[in-house]
């Protein structure tokens, strides 16, 4: 007869859960920051495009989140 009262053992522990999140949160800011920039008339070239923070930032900060997210996912929990 199996005892119905054992712990529930999860696949990620508490910090896995954490790190996950602020890797999500870094992708999420990622793409915030990668919006914008556009012009509201189509035959007009906005020069604002081609900022430092549309080319070099959004996209690293976005690959630096998915790193921390796989990071998170392999990260071994210590068991006591």
């Amino acid at each position: 007869m199996k005892d119905n009262n054992q712990k529930q053992d999860f696949l990620f522990d508490t910090i896995n859960y954490k790190i996950l999140l602020i890797g999500i949160g870094l992708i999420a800011l990622g793409f915030l920051l990668m919006s914008g920039g556009g012009s509201e008339d189509p035959t007009v070239f906005n020069e604002e495009i081609f900022s430092f923070r549309r080319i070099r930032l959004a996209p690293t900060t976005v690959l630096i989140g998915f790193g921390v997210t796989v990071y998170a996912i392999l990260k071994n929990p210590k068991k006591a």
